[in-house]
C-alpha cells in the first residue's frame, strides 16, 4: 500500500474491524479514477480533511498511459480527452500542475473500403467544403446539423451543470434550478426548443438521414450516438447520445478530438497533483470491500486487510451497481433498492486494442490530405447497415466479425509516447464495437486474440498492409475491463447511456441526486451518476458541490 500526501502525515495503523478508531477523516473516496480525484480535489478545497483510497498500484482508472513494449507508450483505455469541463480545468489550475492539451484541426477521418473517405473537421466550414466533392445536399446539410447539434448541446450542458431536481420531495433549490433550466429552455428559441423535444427519443440513424443522404456521412456522425453502448444506429434514444456528447465542448457534428500531452495518464497525473496540492491523501493498493453503516447513515469503509476508517461521508467513484450491490451491507440497502441497483444496466460491448507499428499506416483514402488528416479519430464505420449488423452479433452473444472501430495514432500528435530511438514507430489505440461482455459460446481467455485478429483484418481493409506492421498487441477484453479496472460487466461508462439511465434515472430514479435514499451519508460522483460518462469531471464536480452544500446545512 503507498500513501501520497502533500506534505508527510502519519497514515491510519491498520485495525480489527471490531475497534472503533476516531474519525479522521471528513471524507472517504473510494477509487482514484477522475472523477474521484476531482470530487476529492473540491471537497479538500472546501475544508473537508479527505482520503482517496484505490486498489490498484496508481491512480486514474479508465484514463491511464501504460507500456505496451520497451519504449513504447499507449492510452490504457480512453485515447481523447476533448471533453473535460473548461471549469474543471480552470478551477484545479490542471495547466499550473503539468497538463498539456493538444488539439489538431481535424476531428474525424472516416475511410472505406472502397478506397473513398469522409474527413470531418473543427471548421463546419471546411467540412462542408469537403463534403461537396461526394454530395452538394450533404455539404448544404451540414452547415445547418453542425449549428442545430451545437445549441442542443448547450441546453444539455447546462442540464448536466445541476443536480436533478428531488421529485417527491422538491425544495426551493429545486424550483430555482428549474427556473434556470426553464430559461435556458426558452433561449432555445422555437425551432429547436421544439426539435430538441422531437429528437431525443429518436435513433440516431433517423436523425442522420435527415440531413444526410450519403450512407458514409451518415454513419461517420452516428458513431458517437452507439460508441460504448449495447446500441446500434437503429436503437431508440441514441440520438440523445451524440447530443449529450456534444454538451459542454467545442464538438459539434464532429465531436471533439483533444489528447493530452503524454497520453490520458497526464491527465490523471495532473488531478493527483491538484488533489495532493489541495490537501487531500491518496493511498494506492488500498481496497476497499465493504461501507459501513448504522441507524441508516453511511459512517466509512473498510479495507481488504481489514482496517476500518470511519468518516464523516463516504463517497464512491466506483459504478452504482458495485458500490450498491457489491460493498453496502444489503440489510442497510433494503431488498427493493437492492433488487434495483442489481438491474442497473452495465452490458459492456467494448474491447479495447493496444498496438504498436513499425510504420505509420498507408491508407489509400488519405492520398490528397496526407497524415494530417490521420492525427483526429480514425473511424472505420462503413455504413448504418453496416454498424447495425455488427450490432447484430453482439445480440447473441457473439462478436462481430467486421467490428466497429474508433482508432487513434495519438504518437502523430505526441512524439513523446514512442522513445526516439524508435525511428518510423507508432502506437495506435483502437476501441473496438461489437464485444459483449457474455459470450454464448467459448470464454474471452480463448476468444480475444479472435477479436484482436477481426481487429486487424477491418483495419487492413481500409489500410492494405496493415497487419504486416503490427509488432505489439494487446486485447483488453470486457472481462479484463471489469477486473483490472473495476467496471461492471465491462461498461466503460459506469451504465448504459440510455434514456431510462439519464437525469433522473441516472443510475436510478429517485436516487440521481448524488446520494442514495435510504442510506445518508453515501454518495455517488462516478460516471454511473449525471450526467454520465466520458473524461468530462462533470459528475465529480457536482457531487462535491452537492456535498459540501449537505454539510454546511448540517453545520
Amino acid at each position: 500500500m503507498a500513501t501520497r500526501t502533500a506534505t508527510p502525515t502519519a497514515s491510519p495503523q491498520a485495525a480489527p474491524i471490531s475497534s472503533r478508531p476516531a474519525i479522521r477523516w471528513d471524507a472517504v473516496v473510494i477509487g482514484a479514477g477522475h472523477n474521484a480525484l476531482v470530487a476529492a480535489t473540491y471537497l479538500a478545497k472546501g475544508g473537508l480533511r479527505t482520503l482517496v483510497l484505490e486498489r490498484r498500484d496508481r491512480v486514474g482508472g479508465a484514463a491511464d498511459t501504460i507500456e505496451l513494449g520497451p519504449g513504447l507508450r499507449v492510452p490504457a483505455l480512453a485515447h481523447t480527452v476533448g471533453r473535460l469541463r473548461p471549469s474543471v480545468h480552470r478551477d484545479l489550475d490542471l495547466k499550473r500542475h503539468g497538463l498539456s492539451l493538444l488539439g489538431p484541426d481535424v476531428r474525424v477521418f472516416a475511410p472505406s473500403p472502397d478506397g473513398s473517405a469522409v474527413v470531418l473537421w473543427g471548421d463546419a466550414a471546411r467540412t462542408a467544403e469537403g463534403l461537396r466533392e461526394r454530395s452538394a445536399s450533404d455539404a448544404d446539410g451540414y452547415i445547418a446539423f453542425d449549428a442545430l447539434v451545437r445549441s442542443m448541446g448547450r441546453f444539455l450542458d447546462e442540464l448536466g451543470r445541476s443536480a436533478p431536481p428531488d421529485v417527491e420531495a422538491p425544495r426551493l433549490g429545486d424550483a430555482l434550478t428549474g427556473l434556470k433550466l426553464g430559461k435556458a429552455f426558452r433561449g432555445l428559441g422555437k425551432h429547436d426548443s421544439r426539435t430538441i423535444l422531437r429528437i431525443l427519443p429518436m435513433a440516431i440513424a433517423d436523425l442522420v438521414a435527415e440531413s444526410f443522404e450519403t450512407d458514409a456521412v451518415q454513419a461517420a456522425i452516428a458513431w458517437r450516438g452507439v460508441r460504448y453502448g449495447a446500441v446500434g444506429p437503429w436503437s431508440a434514444g441514441t440520438a440523445a447520445t451524440l447530443l449529450m456528447d456534444s454538451a459542454g465542448n467545442d464538438g459539434g457534428a464532429a465531436g471533439e478530438t483533444v489528447f493530452a500531452r503524454g497520453g490520458p495518464g497526464a491527465l490523471s497525473a495532473a488531478l493527483e497533483s491538484a488533489a495532493l496540492a489541495a490537501g487531500v491523501e491518496i493511498r494506492t493498493g488500498a481496497e476497499v470491500t465493504a461501507i459501513t453503516s448504522k441507524d441508516g447513515r453511511a459512517t466509512g469503509v473498510v479495507l481488504a486487510s481489514t482496517e476500518l476508517i470511519p468518516a464523516r461521508v463516504v463517497v464512491s467513484g466506483a459504478d452504482p451497481k458495485r458500490t450498491l450491490a457489491g460493498l453496502v451491507d444489503p440489510v442497510a440497502l433494503g431488498p427493493s433498492l437492492g433488487w434495483r441497483a442489481g438491474n442497473i444496466r452495465t452490458p459492456g460491448v467494448v474491447a479495447k486494442v493496444n498496438m504498436a507499428l513499425k510504420s505509420l499506416p498507408f491508407f489509400p483514402s488519405a492520398r490528397k490530405e496526407g497524415k494530417e488528416v490521420l492525427r483526429g479519430r480514425i473511424v472505420v464505420a462503413p455504413g448504418i447497415d453496416a454498424m447495425e449488423r455488427a450490432f447484430d452479433a453482439s445480440k447473441y452473444g457473439a462478436t462481430s466479425e467486421i467490428p466497429i472501430l474508433e482508432a487513434t495514432i495519438p504518437s502523430l500528435a505526441d512524439p513523446s509516447l514512442v522513445d526516439g530511438s524508435r525511428k518510423g514507430t507508432h502506437v495506435m489505440s483502437v476501441i473496438a464495437q461489437y464485444a459483449p461482455y457474455n459470450l454464448r459460446d467459448g470464454d474471452w481467455a480463448s476468444h480475444a486474440d479472435v477479436f484482436g485478429d477481426a481487429v486487424i483484418r477491418t483495419l487492413d481493409s481500409v489500410a492494405p498492409g496493415f497487419r504486416k506492421l503490427v509488432t505489439h498487441r494487446q486485447v483488453l477484453t470486457p472481462v479484463d475491463l471489469e477486473r483490472d479496472y473495476g467496471l461492471t460487466g465491462g461498461h466503460p461508462l459506469h451504465a448504459e447511456a440510455g434514456l431510462d439511465q439519464f437525469y433522473l434515472w441516472r443510475p436510478m430514479l429517485g436516487h440521481g441526486r448524488y446520494r442514495i435514499g435510504g442510506l445518508d451519508r453515501l454518495y455517488l460522483c462516478g460516471s454511473g451518476a449525471h450526467p454520465g460518462g466520458g473524461i468530462t469531471g462533470g459528475p465529480g464536480q457536482n457531487a462535491a458541490r452537492e456535498i459540501l452544500s449537505d454539510i454546511r446545512k448540517r453545520r
